[in-house]
């Protein structure tokens, strides 16, 4: 015991439960990686998620246009019609690439399935890869921003627990916070799977998961508890079928200053026998000034995570919301 507490104060909770021989693993919109496979030779490349992120992750790149067959350079496409059901025209020559796009992602998509993924990064406003706020042209000609991209149709429907985002969405730090941790969160389910999931290795994950499902969704969390809770009334695969659904949906729950406030002072609450009265004082200020807006989540969970470490408080010590994520990423750090 004393070995996992001295390893536990070494190694940032994250990691105990990440393997460097199971990387993070996104699929990604070939061109944000810099590979010139527009339909004008050129790309979209995204420095942040090629630099930062990805120190991380391991890409998995993918062009459906180019899979398809159109080659660089090549006509533009767009869909036309209206957002519920959009076909996929190339408008020189009025070629309808509707369905061969559509069977090209739905066999893409199994492959991608059976290699399984932790995220995926799509690019915006793409006819093929967009996930919202598509151009659809309509009959009159204006377009509408109201359409998804064949492929990412494809893959939203056939793969809905999978976190997804656009490039242009993780400019956008909630998003981008919420889309990593969760890319982080897939991967420490898929390593519990592989690993061989039972009802005790279960209750373990959902253990050093609790404070991380209350800051995004408290009923998400309660639910979460009690599939946990139902274990020997279900089969196992029901069980833990059940649970994945459950704890990828909580998670998708944007969190909120208030609800990461609240499980602050939840963390607080372990401590307050341990810390003397100004020590209180300091944690209930710096909670506060996050929660107004004054100081960034990273100095009330660095302080907590510093009082949590010296005074050995175990059950905290295994609670990721402490530290669900490299610190080097910096996603706790923006007002």
């Amino acid at each position: 015991m004393a070995e996992v507490k001295r390893e536990r104060r070494a190694v940032p909770a994250w990691k105990l439960w990440h393997e460097d021989t199971e990387p993070i693993r996104l699929g990604i919109s070939s061109c944000l990686l810099g590979q010139k496979v527009r339909f004008d030779g050129g790309h979209k490349h995204d420095r942040y998620l090629t630099g930062i992120l990805g120190e991380w992750v391991e890409w998995v790149a993918v062009c459906p246009e180019i899979e398809i067959g159109l080659g660089i350079p090549r006509p533009t496409i767009r869909l036309e019609g209206t957002a519920d059901e959009a076909r996929l025209v190339e408008p020189t020559s009025g070629e309808d690439l509707t369905e061969k796009m559509r069977t090209y992602s739905e066999r893409k998509v199994r492959d991608l399935q059976r290699d399984d993924l932790d995220g995926y990064v799509l690019k915006r406003a793409s006819p093929s890869c967009g996930m919202e706020r598509v151009r659809v042209y309509g009959k009159g000609g204006m377009p509408m921003k109201n359409g998804v991209g064949v492929y990412a149709r494809v893959l939203l429907d056939a793969w809905p627990l999978l976190p997804v985002e656009e490039e242009g969405r993780l400019n956008d730090p909630v998003l981008r916070e919420n889309f990593i941790e969760r890319i982080f969160c897939r991967n420490r389910w898929r390593r519990l799977v592989r690993d061989g999931l039972t009802r005790r290795r279960l209750v373990e994950f959902h253990t050093a998961h609790k404070l991380l499902l209350r800051s995004h969704n408290e009923a998400g969390y309660q639910r979460c508890g009690r599939i946990v809770a139902s274990a020997g009334k279900v089969s196992d695969e029901e069980l833990f079928d059940a649970y994945e659904e459950e704890f990828h949906h909580t998670l998708a729950t944007r969190t909120t200053a208030k609800r990461h406030s609240n499980v602050l002072y939840h963390v607080l609450g372990y401590l307050k026998k341990a810390l003397e009265s100004p020590q209180k004082q300091e944690l209930v200020t710096h909670i506060e000034d996050y929660r107004n807006g004054l100081v960034p989540l990273i100095v009330p969970v660095t302080l907590l995570r510093h009082h949590v470490r010296h005074h050995g408080v175990e059950y905290m010590l295994g609670q990721l919301y402490l530290e669900p994520h490299p610190k080097e990423l910096m996603l706790r750090n923006r007002v």
